[in-house]
């Protein structure tokens, strides 16, 4: 089975390096050489993100990018659909939920079949929110509460930055996917939803916290109306 992690970059020269490092060690010693591929996709980084993580040389790492910045979503996109896994997954290059959430979710995989894509929870893990500011976890699971009402889920953490999906899932999901950066993810699960995979929850917590780039407060009726016709748009379109 080969395990592919997916890692979008903007602007992470000041981390790269080491987290780059850490991973592939991590790789290496959980997978095996042969077993594991690394795909960073940098989305038109002003800064040399990817230069460093090329001039590494690390065995089973790609390195792709785009001239111009297109969002999140995009970088995501293209990374997974490049993905060769079995299993491919992506998070985030601080490595917030840390290395070894990548072996725990490969195990869960492979110990149930069924499970087409898996997302991690903050709110099943006791410690989850742990580090959050009060205003910040509250904001943080009215959003999602919103999101699964709106959505139709019945999933407690929509939004965790951390998933994996199965080859098969990996391809139809984004080849479907369209957006490019706001509630990428939110897509991702409502065209899973729609073709009727089946999505599981495992339990994370942040151990590397860094800034969200969202006000909630600011932002949460463009959110809204967004996310609307988004819903919309997917449930009227016939999937690839």
């Amino acid at each position: 089975m080969i395990i592919s992690v997916c890692i979008p970059m903007y602007n992470e020269a000041s981390v790269i390096e080491k987290n780059a490092k850490e991973l592939h060690n991590y790789m290496n010693s959980r997978f095996g050489k042969d077993d594991f591929e690394i795909i960073f996709f940098d989305d038109g980084s002003k800064d040399n993100s990817f230069d460093i993580v090329s001039s590494l040389e690390l065995n089973n790492v790609r390195v792709l990018r785009t001239p111009e910045n297109h969002g999140k979503g995009s970088a995501v996109r293209r990374a997974m659909l490049a993905a060769d896994g079995d299993i491919a997954m992506f998070t985030d290059a601080d490595l917030a939920y840390g290395c070894d959430v990548i072996g725990d979710f490969v195990d869960y995989m492979q110990k149930n079949p069924k499970t087409d894509v898996l997302i991690g929870s903050r709110s099943i893990h006791k410690d989850g929110y742990e580090g959050y500011t009060l205003m910040r976890k509250l904001a943080s699971k009215a959003y999602i509460k919103v999101l699964c009402i709106l959505g139709g889920f019945k999933l407690s953490d929509s939004q965790c930055g951390c998933k994996a999906f199965r080859n098969h899932a990996a391809k139809r999901i984004f080849t479907n996917a369209t957006v490019d950066r706001f509630a990428f993810d939110f897509e991702a699960l409502l065209i899973a939803n729609k073709i009727g995979y089946v999505i599981s929850e495992y339990p994370v917590k942040i151990l590397n916290h860094g800034e969200s780039k969202v006000n909630v407060l600011k932002d949460s009726f463009k959110m809204l109306s967004d996310l609307c016709k988004m819903k919309k748009r997917i449930k009227n379109t016939e999937l690839k």
